[in-house]
């Protein structure tokens, strides 16, 4: 019993020696970095400009690599099925933990099969409505869905992406009635919302502010938890007196679940530090990205929780897994 007890402490011993070493001599060549979503995206532009720092920093290049579909699914199992070694990432959005909602054969677990490293910032999303409807306020708009029941609609870029759970959350937490109108990606919600021939949408504060500057769109309400650095005048949800209504966009970093913690630890700390650099922020902040300052442990909590929202709300607007 004794000789066996010692060779699992030496054996304990042994491993984690080895994760010590691995994370010392971490990275001797090239990392990829996976983005699921199209160039250009938010997560893209977010990728590209955090890990051209983390390269500079490590002395490794980081290449970023887009494996867009499936909702963002086909990139996130690319990296959960490669080698934990530390030299393949994912950086995706907040989709990653609506995925298991809406995917009945999905091979890969977002919590289970992955490490979270850092978030790169929280990306709210703004409610807009066209500037002909007149509405002012939010108030003003909850009171129009309220005088003619079922006669409202807002689009979203998809059915089950953020901005239509964003809608559906705002939706429950103002008791209204409104049609969804799923659409093909941005471009077209946002034209079909400044023509006024949708009412109102939930698009990334990046995306809708410029509109809004132009006077194209008007500004309601910010889903987070804080006001967006770039419209500072649009009170959020609970300031408006929407209790249960944030919904904003996050973007993430993420590793192979079975990663040596020390190359976790190594990776945050080496992209928390280009997080800090003043041409990232300043870069990033131009894009509607507010910091998300997070540990390793307290993302892959934050991530289990919110597959548990989703699946809830999924569940209780009755979309079904596909």
């Amino acid at each position: 019993m004794k000789s066996m007890l010692l060779m699992r402490v030496l054996a304990l011993g042994l491993t984690v020696t080895t994760f010590a070493a691995e994370a010392q001599t971490w990275p001797s060549k090239p990392l990829r970095a996976i983005v699921p979503i199209a160039p250009g995206s938010m997560a893209d532009i977010a990728a590209r400009v955090v890990f051209e720092q983390v390269s500079t920093q490590l002395g490794q290049p980081v290449i970023v690599e887009n494996r867009p579909g499936a909702g963002q699914t086909i990139g996130a199992s690319v990296v959960a099925k490669s080698e934990p070694d530390g030299y393949t990432l994912l950086v995706n959005s907040s989709a990653h933990a609506i995925a298991p909602s809406l995917h009945l054969n999905l091979n890969y677990h977002p919590a289970r099969d992955f490490a979270a490293v850092i978030p790169l910032g929280i990306l709210p999303n703004v409610l807009v409505v066209p500037p002909a409807k007149g509405w002012t306020t939010v108030g003003e708009l909850v009171a129009a869905a309220k005088a003619t029941p079922g006669a409202m609609n807002y689009a979203s870029a998809g059915v089950g992406t953020a901005t239509h759970l964003s809608a559906e959350r705002f939706r429950s937490s103002a008791g209204i009635e409104a049609v969804h109108v799923p659409l093909k990606g941005g471009s077209e919600v946002l034209t079909e919302v400044m023509t006024g021939r949708v009412d109102f949408f939930f698009g990334p504060v990046g995306v809708v502010a410029p509109r809004v500057r132009e006077g194209k769109l008007t500004a309601l309400l910010v889903n987070g938890a804080q006001r967006s650095s770039l419209l500072p005048d649009v009170p959020t949800t609970l300031e408006a007196g929407f209790a249960n209504a944030e919904y904003p966009l996050w973007l993430g970093v993420f590793l192979p679940a079975k990663t040596p913690r020390g190359i976790v630890e190594k990776l945050h700390h080496e992209t928390l530090k280009a997080l800090q650099e003043p041409k990232v922020k300043n870069k990033l902040a131009t894009l509607g990205i507010d910091p998300m300052v997070m540990t390793p442990t307290e993302f892959d909590a934050h991530v289990e929780k919110e597959i548990a929202v989703n699946a809830a709300l999924v569940n209780a607007i009755g979309l079904k897994p596909q």
